[in-house]
């Protein structure tokens, strides 16, 4: 079993504190990513469960057994870096079986766990090249290759993909999570990109400043944020907000809000709703939740354009509500025209409200 557990850990660097009281449960063979934008403390979090940090307090267990104060080298994890970290001098095989070499394992042994891992990896042809002449995905490989040979309890990959252009990513994200298949075994996968994030993992963790925003999968992450933070930063484009004000209005709840947009809230959200009329609150709405349907009676905005953006399989317009940045995912050949005004509905029944004070959702 190689579960992890982080059990209230903080990290300071004297009197400047990264991590406060962080609680987290990876579950045996689950593929777990930790996610934010730069300086949240993701990486940082990554490096204490592998020993590359020491922990200002609180526990870290892998197993059974408590690491917390345990070297890098006894943790039986391994780690991916962004940089690869590859000696340059070695071959693509030397380089997968030098930790076994250190650590006096036998040359047949190597030789075999070298072979193996170039096998599963499809880098078998390239065991006599030195990094120089491989790719970045192949160069990537081969630091997968040398976690691989090491048989840890757990994978620790630190923004693997980084360095790699578009296409080669989505190519190298799906060998990743073909490979964690394949070998069964717990992975914390850190990066900044949310896409990368949803795509690959069992459970998603968003981090900010330090804490955790939200700990779920995918889905529920994108349909049901917790706050602000988790439902702008999960979604590609952004969700749109929309700040106003709920206001009772011929026997049904109103979102009012300053430009004179007033939508009707679905009936099913009244009771749940009715507790903040009159209070600030933020209305979001995803770019594909939207539709252009001219003006519908309750659930209609007016927004000006100010540039629009064909992306194949669908159109994105980019604008404005009132004083709010706004975007509508809308079909191909869509008639929207730069600095002219366009009427689109919202999917109210989908739509979000959450607290302007505390960020947090309403729930429905």
């Amino acid at each position: 079993m190689a579960h992890v557990e982080i059990a209230k850990v903080s990290k300071a660097y004297g009197a400047y504190s990264v991590i406060e009281g962080l609680d987290l449960a990876i579950a045996d063979e689950e593929f777990v990513v930790l996610v934010g934008p730069s300086g949240c403390g993701k990486t940082t979090t990554l490096r204490m469960i592998a020993g590359l940090e020491t922990v200002t307090s609180g526990t870290i267990r892998i197993g059974n057994r408590d690491v917390t104060h345990l070297r890098p080298g006894l943790r039986n994890c391994a780690m991916v870096f962004q940089n690869y970290a590859l000696y340059p001098h070695m071959t693509v095989g030397e380089n997968i079986g030098y930790g076994m070499k250190v650590r006096g394992e036998s040359r047949e042994h190597i030789a075999k766990a070298v072979k193996d891992a170039a096998r599963v990896l499809e880098i078998e042809k390239y065991l006599d090249r030195r990094p120089k002449q491989l790719s970045g995905g192949q160069r990537q490989r081969v630091a997968i290759g040398r976690a691989i040979v090491r048989s840890p309890d757990v994978f620790l990959f630190d923004e693997p993909l980084s360095n790699l252009d578009a296409k080669l990513r989505i190519e190298m994200r799906t060998e990743i999570k073909a490979l964690h298949r394949r070998l069964a075994k717990t992975i914390v996968y850190v990066t900044h990109d949310q896409v990368e994030a949803m795509t690959m993992a069992d459970r998603v963790v968003v981090m900010n400043g330090g804490r955790i925003e939200q700990a779920a999968d995918p889905i529920t992450l994108y349909e049901k944020p917790d706050n602000l933070f988790v439902a702008a930063f999960i979604g590609a484009p952004s969700m749109n907000f929309i700040e106003g004000e709920l206001v009772a209005r011929d026997g049904a709840l109103v979102f009012t809000e300053p430009s004179g947009t007033a939508l009707v809230l679905p009936k099913f959200r009244e009771a749940a709703y009715a507790k903040c009329v009159g209070k600030p609150v933020v209305l979001g709405v995803r770019p594909d939740h939207i539709r252009h349907n001219g003006a519908v009676a309750g659930s209609s905005i007016h927004m000006m354009v100010k540039d629009v953006e064909p992306l194949g399989p669908h159109t994105l317009v980019i604008g404005a509500v009132g004083a709010f940045p706004f975007t509508a995912q809308m079909p191909v050949g869509v008639a929207a025209e730069p600095d002219k005004p366009f009427d689109v509905a919202l999917d109210l029944d989908r739509a979000h409200l959450f607290d302007k004070e505390t960020g947090r959702v309403i729930p429905a």
